[in-house]
């Protein structure tokens, strides 16, 4: 993003505060194009990487950590689309109007007691000839209110398996909202991850052609994973410039002495170092993989182990900029203030919760190999 994108530190605040959608930032992601970057040139977009979507990803949790982790779901909603449906009009005139309109799109996956389940749905695709609808109980559809669509799973039918999945893109005109809970955070309020019941309408051709076991494999997981860890090592980097400045202040005051807790940022920077790090690494494996390699178990559990220890060592980076700033990070009223960077990033562990990724990968750790030298 360009370096004016975001000159809005008091509506930030008041993104906190009040618990409200960013949307003077959306308004600038709409003006500089960023919704749509991803699409290619031939369809209206700029055809960006999944890496560039990333760093933006970080600069915008450098920002304002709602923004960011509103715009990470968009991409990867429009990744899967991009990815998955390319032999569908439907689906290409709508990454056409994606480009064109700077259209937002929001993401419905968890679903009644199901949580984070996301290879599981309850309600199905209901057909009627060329008509689908669908009505389901949506535990949380994050900015629901103010997307311009909503890509959901589902069952495939009502006789399907609940994890005989489809994704399905509904547009705005298609859906009714009917709210079943609100949003009261402690962190990421900016999100309005408010849970909804969902009823939708509309053609055959807004099913995505690829069956969501395939989508989730190959895109949704991978993408999501890499974009809300490059979203959390944005706010971790911004906690660490506060820490940063902190430190420089109490030695100018002290005459070039370093203040007792300035070992905790040489520890924030040396995990924000590991996480970006981490970041890199996986961004270049997955776009240098083939879909073999996107399926296979090592891959699988490689990603899915990303969200995991980024979002631990979000949480190690924040702690230490608050343990090096004291009590002039605890406050809230301060200029190096880590209170709401630390409730953000207390997010990243329970967004899809780290211990259901662990007890899931743990069949794989029994049967991945051990590396038999450092090289390996």
């Amino acid at each position: 993003p360009r370096s004016t994108l975001f000159p809005y530190t008091t509506l930030f605040r008041s993104v906190d505060s009040d618990s409200r959608f960013p949307k003077e930032a959306i308004a600038a992601i709409r003006a500089e194009r960023l919704l749509g970057i991803a699409v290619p040139s031939d369809l209206g977009g700029e055809g960006a990487s999944t890496a560039a979507i990333a760093d933006v990803c970080y600069a915008l949790g450098r920002a304002c950590a709602s923004t960011a982790m509103i715009y990470a779901m968009h991409q990867t909603k429009v990744a899967c689309i991009l990815r998955h449906g390319q032999s569908s009009a439907w689906h290409q005139n709508l990454l056409r109007r994606l480009a064109g309109e700077q259209m937002l799109l929001a993401s419905s996956t968890t679903e009644g007691q199901s949580g984070g389940d996301v290879r599981n749905s309850a309600a199905p695709i209901e057909r009627d000839g060329a008509r689908i609808g669908l009505e389901r109980q949506a535990t949380v559809i994050s900015y629901g209110k103010a997307a311009d669509g909503i890509v959901t799973t589902a069952r495939r039918s009502a006789d399907a398996a609940s994890s005989d999945q489809v994704l399905v893109v509904f547009l705005k005109s298609d859906y009714t909202l009917e709210s079943l809970s609100g949003w009261d955070a402690f962190g990421m309020r900016g999100t309005c991850s408010e849970g909804f019941r969902l009823m939708a309408s509309g053609v055959n051709e807004q099913i995505l052609p690829v069956g969501y076991d395939k989508i989730h494999v190959r895109t949704m997981m991978p993408v999501a994973h890499l974009l809300w860890s490059s979203a959390w090592a944005g706010i971790a980097a911004a906690a660490v410039s506060r820490a940063r400045g902190f430190v420089r202040k109490a030695m100018q005051r002290s005459g070039g002495t370093l203040p007792p807790a300035a070992a905790h940022l040489t520890r924030a920077n040396a995990s924000l170092c590991s996480l970006t790090s981490l970041i890199a690494t996986s961004l270049r494996r997955f776009e240098s993989a083939d879909v073999q390699a996107l399926e296979a178990i090592d891959f699988q559990t490689g990603m899915n182990l990303l969200k995991v220890n980024a979002s631990e060592l979000a949480v190690a980076t924040v702690m230490s900029t608050m343990q090096a700033c004291g009590l002039a990070g605890y406050r809230n009223d301060g200029e190096f203030s880590i209170g709401r960077h630390l409730r953000d990033i207390l997010s990243s562990p329970i967004m899809i919760n780290n211990d259901r990724i662990l007890a899931n990968a743990a069949a794989a750790a029994l049967v991945s190999g051990i590396p038999d030298s450092l090289a390996d």
